[in-house]
């Protein structure tokens, strides 16, 4: 949740207002298939950035992913939710098209090698090698980056959660006033629709949701100027996305010492030639042990490819492109999100002053005269 004053905004004593807006961000996000006692994990998973599963990072969500967890500072007894404004991640979701064909690229390099090319293998690294062979690809282009099942669960989870923990603003009455705000992304969309069916089961526990367009407050409204700004930002475009010169230091970063001696090991490990391997591969290679980890709930062969040191180095790769590309390396990467949180403040300062008059409304009417 995104708020400029927590405390200010949750200590006040009067009824909640009448508002709450919820918006769904495209980012990934991961969350397991398996129940706690069955948890596979993976030494790589504090590495995996954005595309780690949300029990990794809240291994409460193995316990119960319905019960919500209130800070201990925030007391029901003294402070009175006013408005929830929320900047959601989809949930878990598929690779993208561009991912899956560079997995298939390296699948298609396993399988171009014959049985009698593995003679001059160690032991180890051949036993390896024939198991990522081995190991189905299980991804198709269709498939791109689209919501999985254990996404809708974990967006139903969320709102459950969300509505347990503060259910003055989740209350029936207050359900309509709900503003659900979503980009065009197919996964977005989909992440809001599971969302509201988790607020349906909530109201009416037992009961099946009907379709989302069959609801009582419609369907989300998606918008992508205000949730995908930075692609509304000719500035943000043109300096960064278009320039060719822009993730200079994570090119640079690809081809130094820390990367190409993966790219060697990684190579070695497949048996084939450095040259037919690059960065951008190596990293799809590592991401799919979290792709596996998160949708299919197992650890695959491609987690044991990479040891920690490998992992730390992949980890900065991706923070280096989020820090040019997303982050705090050009002054207009932030900046373009201005819109954005220009419109949440509006929506809590509104509440505040609805708040004021209200108390203002309460205390004249309880003045003696």
């Amino acid at each position: 949740m995104m708020l400029r004053d927590p405390r200010r905004l949750l200590r006040v004593s009067v009824a909640p207002a009448a508002a709450l807006a919820v918006a769904v961000l495209s980012s990934l996000s991961r969350c397991s298939l398996l129940e706690p006692e069955d948890c596979v994990i993976s030494a790589l998973s504090p590495y995996f950035g954005t595309k780690t599963r949300y029990e990794d990072v809240n291994p409460g969500l193995l316990l119960d992913p319905e019960a919500p967890r209130r800070d201990p500072e925030l007391l029901e007894e003294t402070c009175t939710p006013v408005q929830l404004v929320a900047l959601i991640r989809h949930g878990t979701r598929y690779p993208t098209a561009k991912q899956i064909r560079k997995l298939r690229q390296l699948h298609g390099l396993l399988q171009a090698r014959g049985p009698g090319d593995d003679k001059t293998c160690a032991a180890g690294s051949h036993d390896l090698r024939a198991a990522l062979a081995a190991w189905p690809l299980g991804y198709a282009e269709w498939m791109d980056g689209q919501l999985v099942e254990k996404g809708w669960q974990d967006m139903r989870q969320l709102a459950l959660r969300l509505a347990s923990l503060f259910p003055a603003l989740f209350s029936f009455e207050n359900y309509c006033r709900l503003q659900l705000i979503t980009s065009s992304k197919h996964r977005c969309v989909d992440s809001g629709a599971a969302f509201l069916q988790g607020l349906w089961q909530h109201y009416h526990p037992g009961l099946p949701p009907p379709d989302i367009a069959d609801m009582e407050c419609g369907t989300p409204r998606i918008n992508d100027k205000l949730m995908r700004f930075f692609d509304h930002c000719e500035k943000l475009l043109t300096e960064v996305e278009r320039n060719a010169t822009a993730l200079y230091h994570v090119e640079a970063f690809k081809t130094g010492p820390e990367m190409q001696n993966i790219v060697k090991k990684v190579a070695a490990t497949l048996q084939v030639p450095v040259s037919n391997l690059s960065a951008d591969l190596i990293q799809v290679a590592f991401f799919t042990c979290s792709f596996d980890l998160a949708i299919k709930g197992v650890k695959s062969p491609w987690c044991d490819v990479f040891d920690i040191d490998d992992a730390k180095v992949l980890e900065y790769l991706n923070d280096l492109k989020q820090y040019w590309k997303r982050g705090y390396g050009y002054t207009i990467n932030s900046r373009s999100s201005c819109t954005l949180f220009q419109d949440i403040f509006q929506h809590l300062d509104k509440a505040v002053e609805q708040k004021q008059r209200l108390s203002l409304c309460q205390f004249t009417k309880s003045w003696p005269r």
